[in-house]
């Protein structure tokens, strides 16, 4: 039997896809737009026997995470932009340390403390490693509340099948959208993991840790650590392509801009325009071959639509290698874009009617 629909919004959703997943830890700070979320966590986790902890700050909640998680249990955070920022030294230690999690950015507009409205600045910072060192995380970027849902489900089961944190990125619309969603059943527990710190009962002792004086030994361990990563972007790679069997021209965009330019898309079709869209889901790894295909599939053209001043568009210009062109449009400061104005710049492009 199917599971019923549910009207949620979109952080409170991720919440109880996160529990179901087998969350039972979650370490917080409030800050808008992603508020609910916490405030979410607090009223389940007691439901179903698990710790909710409201830390002092991001930097304290990002570290009981780290303490947590190296437990083998299934465990989250979440934040919003600057937040995420107070969290990146953690994450870069959990990296280091091999210690699965999952982690959550529901971004607002940018830089400083900026407003509450939503915008996607962030993507530099969660792609290209915004703390210190050589490292990487899988980052998806859901762009519907059921897909909010199931990419949860999924960050955890990646987060340990590769012993590292994964990361979803959403922004304020997406956070505060109510839509109908399917929730999946509650996972059963999950076994002891052989390396998490479970006390030393009859067993040698285990250690985790990020720390190497040993330059030697730190290099063959960065080693490792990119090998393992160059695994996530062989099989990680994920994408949806919308109408773009025959496109001449394809918008690429993520999250709440490729609803946006969805409709735009579907608009410009009905003018006889010849559109598709690529939307990546991973954003790290960012997938290149999608895009690759469909250049040799003859488009010429692509349009990078954001609700930043244009981060992505690097990925996607690397990803054509040249071999087509790559134009841009974004809104910044929490302004979303509309679909008349990304029809607009297709129609532009183009040469129909603007």
């Amino acid at each position: 039997m199917e599971p019923m629909l549910t009207m949620m919004k979109g952080n409170e959703a991720l919440g109880e896809a996160a529990i179901r997943a087998g969350c039972r830890f979650f370490f917080g700070y409030p800050i808008t737009p992603q508020s609910e979320l916490p405030a979410y966590m607090a009223r389940r986790m007691p439901e179903v026997g698990g710790t909710y902890l409201q830390a002092e700050s991001e930097v304290a909640a990002v570290n009981m995470l780290l303490g947590a998680s190296s437990t083998g249990a299934r465990a989250m955070t979440s934040s919003s932009s600057p937040g995420f920022s107070l969290k990146q030294e953690g994450i870069s230690y959990m990296i280091g340390s091999e210690i699965p999690c999952v982690v959550v950015n529901i971004m607002r507009g940018g830089p400083g403390l900026g407003n509450i409205q939503p915008a996607q600045g962030d993507y530099f910072q969660m792609v290209k490693g915004g703390g210190h060192g050589d490292y990487h995380m899988i980052t998806l970027a859901p762009s519907t509340v059921q897909e909010l849902v199931d990419l949860t489900m999924m960050a955890f089961d990646l987060s340990q099948q590769y012993r590292n944190p994964v990361a979803i990125l959403g922004d304020g619309l997406l956070g505060q959208t109510m839509e109908p969603v399917r929730f999946p059943p509650m996972k059963e527990e999950t076994a002891e993991q052989d390396w998490a710190l479970t006390g030393a009962k009859g067993r040698q002792k285990r250690v985790i840790n990020s720390l190497e004086l040993s330059p030697e030994k730190l290099e063959a361990n960065n080693i490792r650590l990119q090998a393992k990563f160059a695994n996530m972007k062989e099989k990680e790679e994920r994408w949806e392509e919308y109408r773009c069997s025959d496109a001449e021209l394809v918008v690429v965009a993520y999250g709440t801009s490729a609803r946006i330019a969805r409709a735009a898309v579907d608009a410009a079709r009905s003018g006889g325009l010849k559109v598709g869209l690529y939307r990546p889901i991973t954003v790290w790894p960012f997938p290149k071959a999608g895009l690759a295909r469909l250049v040799d599939a003859g488009v010429k053209r692509f349009l990078d639509v954001e609700m930043s001043s244009g981060q992505m568009i690097e990925d996607v210009q690397l990803a054509v290698l040249g071999r087509a062109t790559v134009d841009f449009f974004g809104r910044m400061g929490g302004m979303v874009p509309t679909p008349r104005e990304v029809l607009a710049q297709i129609q532009q492009l183009m040469g129909g009617e603007a």
